[in-house]
């Protein structure tokens, strides 16, 4: 497995150290941040922070130029890509804290950058799309997760949302009847474009915070996203570890 790794927010834990590895400027313009090479696990990784580098001025979900990152990866020989994604929960498999593997979503967003399809890069295509996540690398994730001990609760629905701005209550009643357990704003167009590129690709979802008219009255969603991050992200990251041992 060539693993390649894109951290949302608070990637800081993912990003320390490594290699910045120096690359070319692609036919899709600028990608997020350096991409580094870390060890982990033994194993070589390359690392990209979907938002930028820790410390620099963040990318709004809507402006990442996806169609550079995944093509990035893809130069650098990378042939699974995990991202790692902070949400809502809004079904109640998804509760604070928990990290959920994701089977399905729905692509709210709009005006993105979402194909290579019908560029100059690439021929027409239409990709085959009803399963939006590689069945083997949720499989590899599904093991190590049981092998470690963490709780990573297999399926569910992720649900795209444009930002950067967060949801309406109404809007979140919608998502729940449309059938949807998570609420993000950055697996689309990734998850297409990675699709598009023959990548095999997943997601990690950790939740930080109800969505918006779950929450009890008085608690804040940016209170609990502070006291949820470093707790799932520190899951997250042992969960690599093990997907790459079992590897």
């Amino acid at each position: 497995m060539r693993l390649g790794i894109i951290a949302g927010s608070g990637a800081a834990a993912f990003l320390a150290g490594g290699q910045r590895l120096a690359l070319a400027k692609g036919p899709w313009g600028d990608i997020s941040g350096p991409v580094r090479r870390v060890a982990i696990a033994g194993h070589e990784v390359l690392l990209m922070s979907r938002h930028g580098e820790p410390g620099s001025r963040a990318i709004a979900p809507h402006a990442v130029n996806y169609r550079a990152n995944i093509w990035a990866f893809r130069e650098l020989g990378v042939d699974h890509l995990l991202g790692i994604n902070t949400v809502g929960g809004i079904s109640a498999r998804a509760a604070c804290g928990s990290l959920v593997l994701p089977d399905q979503l729905i692509d709210y967003s709009w005006g993105r950058e979402h194909s290579y399809s019908g560029t100059a890069a690439m021929p027409l295509r239409h990709v085959e799309f009803t399963a939006p996540f590689c069945a083997r690398l949720r499989a590899l994730l599904l093991e190590a997760a049981s092998r470690a001990g963490i709780d990573l609760r297999p399926g569910g629905t992720y649900g795209v949302t444009q930002g950067p701005r967060l949801e309406t209550a109404a809007e979140i009643d919608r998502m729940e009847r449309d059938g949807c357990d998570l609420v993000g704003m950055t697996a689309m167009p990734e998850a297409g474009l990675a699709r598009e590129l023959d990548l095999s690709y997943a997601i990690c979802c950790v939740v930080v915070n109800q969505a918006a008219g779950r929450a009890p009255p008085g608690v804040g969603i940016h209170g609990e996203i502070a006291s949820n991050l470093h707790a799932g992200l520190a899951q997250a990251e042992r969960l690599v570890r093990e997907l790459l041992s079992v590897d």
